[in-house]
């Protein structure tokens, strides 16, 4: 009989990866900051109580998860915290991007996000609060649908069209709101809008009470790589406001694009683009 070669099934997938992959997507389940008992983290993750305990219990002994013994529920360790400390180096899009933020808080008064395009959600990455006593914030790492959010539409805008449908899924979308776009031709058309305009709004489609305006930031070869937000309660984000914030919040994305080395068209005088409500 023919020798297997060590470590690998006999699909010819190496164990060693097969359980990495169960491990992670144990991390993945606890990086929502829920504490679970074995039972529950089990069904998450379609694996049995004893595969998912044994990769538990490595994951502990390497400071990744946490176990406590009174209520018998894992948690996310303060090693996968440290590890996750890494994406904020001063290298990073999320580091090189919080001054300019700062500054445009300092400015408008208003709360500005950062997110980025993961799989088929937009994920926050950074965030400036305002000092408003009442502001928005959101959960650094939180993840929002892509057709009704400022980002969202932001970071779908200048894709291709079969990505565009690919990314948002089957119709209807749904819908959080009354103004939420729930069919891809609105979308199309919002996108087509965002493009013609240079930035994204958010008119409560998400969250009643809640408007946004977002701007991309493109990396040195031009592409769209993320999205900058305003947010702001829907009483202090009215159209008549747009006229002010638009040029600043243009403004502030065009300087973290230049820092990740984009080279905008050499014109004399690049006007801000119509307000278009």
């Amino acid at each position: 009989m023919a020798n297997r070669k060590p470590g690998r099934a006999r699909t010819g997938e190496p164990t060693g990866v097969r359980a990495l992959e169960r491990g992670l997507r144990l991390l993945e389940v606890l990086g929502s900051g829920e504490m679970l008992s074995l039972s529950e983290l089990a069904r998450r993750t379609e694996l049995t109580p004893s595969t998912a305990y044994r990769l538990l219990e490595t994951l502990r002994r390497r400071g990744f998860v946490d176990w406590e013994e009174t209520t018998g529920l894992w948690r996310i360790g303060v090693r996968a915290y440290e590890i996750g400390q890494a994406f904020c180096h001063p290298n990073s899009l999320s580091t090189l991007a919080l001054e300019a933020m700062q500054q445009l808080v300092a400015r408008v008064n208003e709360t500005v996000n950062l997110a980025v395009l993961d799989g088929t959600e937009a994920v926050y990455i950074q965030q400036v609060e305002s000092h408003q006593m009442l502001r928005m914030f959101t959960r650094l790492g939180a993840r929002v649908p892509l057709h009704c959010t400022g980002v969202g539409k932001v970071l779908l805008a200048w894709r291709p069209e079969d990505e565009v449908r690919q990314l948002l899924g089957p119709e209807p979308f749904v819908a959080f709101t009354p103004q939420t776009l729930t069919r891809l031709d609105a979308v199309r058309r919002e996108l087509a809008q965002v493009r013609q305009q240079g930035y994204a709004l958010d008119r409560e489609e998400r969250e009643i009470g809640v408007r946004c305006l977002a701007a991309p930031v493109r990396d040195a070869t031009g592409r769209v790589v993320a999205a900058l937000s305003l947010s702001a309660p829907a009483i202090r984000l009215p159209d008549e406001r747009l006229p002010q914030l638009v040029p600043l919040v243009l403004e502030t994305a065009r300087t973290l694009s230049l820092r990740l080395g984009w080279q905008p068209d050499a014109r004399p005088h690049q006007e801000i683009p119509p307000i278009l409500t």
